[in-house]
């Protein structure tokens, strides 16, 4: 199975276009692609007019090394989709249908709008949310030109829904946002323990990374259902859902216990580890055994694996970064981590494997909770010298960070905010608790919607709808989670009137008239160099970096890569060997250069099962074929086959038997909030009180549970209360 998905599609026989090796055609152009986190490089074959014909993954790139999941290598086929949208979309107050318009009408509508609404109910009345989809360029420029042209103060993204957890789990334990590895590590590690993470689908080319291991590994998954990757694991740890963080601590209490914590490296490089280890003293096997279900006896295997291999490596994704507690989660995996002194070292690390293909870059140049290169909106120096290098009035620059997604739908709830600009993202679909949106919308008095489509279910209820180009119709830079910068390239035309992101910015900066704030921002290229100088002295300092081309031809940059860096890259043409982790010299990016442990007592889920709703479900990817909401993916005739076309659940054979439910049974999952129509998946890969659906199809999120963890506002997508019966 992890062979084929790295396989074309054509070896499925699914009869799609030929390979590209049988075309001869006029160019090859170098792109990075624009699904997820892992950053494969693609070699893109266009014709003599330039225009992209076909598509094969780069051999010469550190990251995927000639491999493609099925993701990448329909990668064109979205944008060549029958319903993209061409041209604006103004609703029209009597019919009530979106009708194209021109651009300056789409203008003038998107200003007169959110103008009046600004001018009746106050500056900070308006809102964007935004997504970890477009290049960094263009989150940068959408940040700066809605919080310093247009007085927003209240924006984010739904790099909120995947990656908030792991930005402030790294801050707070290192003293800034930095994923410490490589993805070397996957092929150095002599135990890669998986928490939350599912990686033969949600990310292949990183599993294949693991199947290149020679060094025999053991390989551990913690997670409530047997998985694929789970499967192929050497041993899988299926605990309680949401008992994470007492088994994490129980781990480190055992290893206290064994002596086989590195205590040389703890007191060099870490702080607060005294008072960890005394908060540790009640997590003994016997209570960890009771609240996660787990025997005493994988309690002690697990931590001997991680006792006496010498390179230990922990990965951890959504099963960890969505939950109500999943900052303490994600540092219980960084302090295990920091006291066996797995970090720094071939093969090791504390490492969060990123979801979208720029969250990265969405964290480090969103404009949202920090101020642009990791700054803070709090601090006068750093508003100070933010506003030098753009040239702009510091007092342009907000002194207090946004409130994240679920506080800004709390602010249309209140009234608060009454203008929404929504960008490549379709939070009526993917937002927790979905029902509540749709009600919400109607308390917004404007309403836009920026995307490639104008079939998305936000889309649908926008007033005004913007036709943007997609990934391979423009130009910028996406961080993958290693920290790699890689460049993607225009290699087709966007369809009708569509323009990048980056031009639509443009010209809602002049219509609005704050135009000349952003003349440096003349291209994405110019953007570029404007955010290396803004890292100039940060950790994530990239100023070494000379421009796209550099990047390209280096096989990607990982940061930090200050000016005076060209020496850690091999010569042109070596691009597998470059290949960089930090924190190799145990120095952190506190102010006395310490990592801090973290930690606080676990705490109940917020919507157990009981008896009206006896079951816990789950939620996550459901193939290598699907991505998010299925805007594209579901574009590709190729990948439509691959995936299941209709909402499923899996439920134990214990419970279907006791339901009276058959394998492909039609059936009702039901929560509080709301039903879901599926057809049953009857499977041992789920524990019995427990269900598993997958997040693409839009009825999920009508059952989802609204609760966060408090330190990253993440939602809490992996649990919540259900009951099931047959249709």
């Amino acid at each position: 199975m992890t062979t084929e998905l790295v396989r074309h599609p054509s070896d499925f026989g699914l009869g799609i276009p030929q390979h590209p090796s049988r075309l001869t055609p006029a160019s090859t152009t170098q792109s990075i692609c624009g699904f997820c986190s892992t950053g494969c490089s693609l070699n893109i074959h266009r014709d003599a007019s330039g225009q992209a014909i076909n598509l094969s993954p780069d051999p010469a790139y550190p990251v995927n090394l000639g491999m493609a999941c099925p993701k990448g290598w329909e990668a064109l086929t979205p944008l060549a989709a029958t319903d993209r949208l061409t041209t604006p979309l103004l609703r029209n107050k009597i019919t009530g249908l979106l009708e194209p318009v021109s651009w300056p009408v789409a203008l003038a509508a998107f200003v007169e709008n959110f103008k009046r609404i600004q001018q009746t109910h106050g500056p900070h009345a308006l809102s964007f949310l935004s997504t970890g989809q477009i290049v960094m360029e263009e989150m940068a420029l959408l940040g700066a030109l809605a919080k310093f042209g247009m007085g927003m103060l209240h924006v984010d993204s739904n790099t909120r829904q995947c990656m908030a957890t792991s930005h402030v789990a790294y801050k707070q334990s290192f003293g800034f946002d930095a994923p410490p590895f490589s993805y070397a590590d996957f092929e150095e590690s002599d135990a890669l323990i998986f928490i939350g993470a599912n990686p033969c689908i949600a990310h292949p080319i990183m599993w294949q990374r693991v199947m290149m291991n020679k060094r025999k590994p053991e390989i551990i998954v913690i997670d409530p259902r047997r998985t694929e990757t789970a499967v192929a694991a050497t041993l899988h740890v299926p605990l309680l859902p949401k008992s994470d963080l007492t088994l994490l601590y129980g781990f480190a209490h055992l290893l206290i216990q064994r002596g086989a914590v590195q205590r040389d490296f703890i007191d060099a490089h870490t702080s607060n580890y005294p008072a960890f280890a005394s908060f540790l003293a009640a997590f003994t096997p016997e209570r960890v055994s009771t609240e996660t279900g787990l025997p005493v006896e994988t309690l002690h295997r697990v931590v001997e694996i991680i006792a006496t291999k010498e390179r230990v490596s922990f990965w951890w994704t959504m099963g960890v970064n969505q939950g109500h507690e999943s900052t303490r989660t994600a540092q219980a995996i960084i302090n295990l981590a920091l006291m066996t002194g797995n970090i720094g070292r071939p093969g090791t690390g504390a490492n969060s494997i990123t979801g979208q293909c720029n969250a990265m870059g969405s964290r480090l140049f969103g404009n949202a909770s920090s101020l642009l290169g990791g700054y803070d909106f709090a601090n006068d120096a750093h508003r100070t010298h933010v506003a030098a290098i753009l040239g702009i009035d510091a007092q342009k620059i907000p002194s207090e960070k946004s409130w994240a997604y679920d506080q800004i739908i709390d602010g249309i709830d209140s009234g608060a905010i009454k203008g929404l600009w929504v960008i490549a993202t379709n939070t009526a679909h993917s937002w927790i608790n979905q029902k509540r949106f749709p009600e919400l919308r109607r308390k917004l008095e404007f309403m836009v919607v920026q995307d490639m489509y104008a079939t998305t279910e936000t889309a649908q209820m926008a007033d005004l709808v913007l036709p943007a180009a997609g990934w391979g119709e423009k130009e910028g830079v996406f961080i993958n989670s290693e920290r790699r910068l890689g460049v993607s390239r225009k290699v087709s035309r966007a369809p009708g009137e569509a323009l990048s992101d980056f031009a639509i910015f443009q010209l809602v900066a002049e219509a609005w008239g704050c135009g000349d704030m952003f003349r440096q921002w003349s291209s994405p290229e110019a953007a570029f160099r404007i955010l290396r100088e803004l890292t100039r002295g940060q950790p994530c300092n990239i100023t070494g970096i000379e421009g796209y081309d550099h990047i390209q031809h280096s096989g990607g940059i990982q940061w930090p890569y200050p000016a005076d860096s060209s020496s850690q890259l091999p010569a042109l043409g070596s691009k597998l060997g470059s290949h960089r982790r930090l924190f190799t010299d145990g120095h952190f990016y506190t102010a006395d250069q310490r990592a801090v442990f973290h930690f606080d007592e676990p705490r109940p889920m917020p919507e157990p099962p009981d008896k009206a709703y006896p079951f816990l479900l789950n939620t996550g990817r459901g193939s290598s074929a699907q991505w998010h909401t299925g805007s594209r993916t579901n574009k590709s005739d190729v990948l439509v086959k691959l995936a299941p076309t209709s909402l499923y659940v899996e439920i134990n054979p214990a419970d279907a038997a006791r339901l009276g439910i058959a394998n492909n049974d039609d059936v009702l999952v039901s929560s509080r909030r709301g039903d879901a129509e599926a057809f049953a998946v009857v499977t041992s890969t789920v524990q019995p009180g427990q269900l598993f659906m997958p997040m693409h199809f839009d009825a999920v999120n009508r059952l989802t549970f609204p609760s966060f963890d408090p330190h990253s506002r993440q939602p809490s997508y992996k649990a919540c209360a259900v009951r099931l019966a047959r249709s």
